[in-house]
């Protein structure tokens, strides 16, 4: 079957998880500079989650850019990673709301890790529907950077109990791996992905 619904549907899912996560940015009560400064650490965060979810949402329109149709798995598994992308907000709002105490931070890295993981499953069963040749698997060969990124994940929870601040400075480390666009699907496409 087409993959348009797939990709449209999932467009929606996150323009809205996007939309959610930017409802936490309460407006402050005081018309002055200094009205805005407890609400630094709250941005923070939410800029912390947007770029995730836009990391994600442009590896996902990458990766079904390269392959050419999908079927009732590929549904689950994309189902599967706007699951744990639509926890997001949550887990953003409950660190803020907790002063990033050692649970919440926990809680916010498994959420990454676990998109990290259902992102890798939509990829693998993508690739399974298509042949070893594919464009998506030259692109994704072994996946060096995505492994990785899950060894820092589990890393920074645990690392969380001990020291929530190195758990968040972990996320900030993995993001920053993937702000950088990944160019490895587009270099694998006929006239670099356009």
């Amino acid at each position: 079957m087409g993959k348009g619904r797939l990709e449209a549907f999932s467009d929606g899912v996150i323009a809205v998880i996007l939309t959610i996560m930017v409802l936490e940015l309460k407006v402050p009560h005081g018309a002055e500079v200094a009205a805005l400064l407890p609400l630094v650490p709250v941005f923070l965060s939410y800029l912390l989650s947007f770029i995730y979810v836009g990391i994600y949402w442009n590896n996902h329109h990458h990766m079904l850019h390269a392959i050419q149709h999908i079927d009732g798995r590929a549904m689950w598994a994309n189902m599967h990673l706007l699951f744990w992308l639509s926890l997001i907000p949550f887990v953003t709002g409950w660190a803020n709301e907790n002063h990033y105490a050692a649970v919440p931070v926990a809680l916010y890295g498994f959420v990454l890790l676990m998109s990290a993981v259902s992102f890798t499953l939509l990829e693998r069963v993508l690739i399974a529907q298509h042949d070893e040749g594919s464009l998506l698997a030259r692109a994704v060969g072994k996946d060096v950077k995505g492994m990785v990124s899950i060894v820092l994940y589990v890393t920074a929870i645990a690392a969380s109990f001990f020291s929530p601040w190195v758990a968040c400075a972990i996320y900030v480390i993995v993001a920053g791996m993937w702000f950088i666009p990944d160019r490895r699907i587009e270099r694998v496409m006929p006239h670099g992905g356009r």
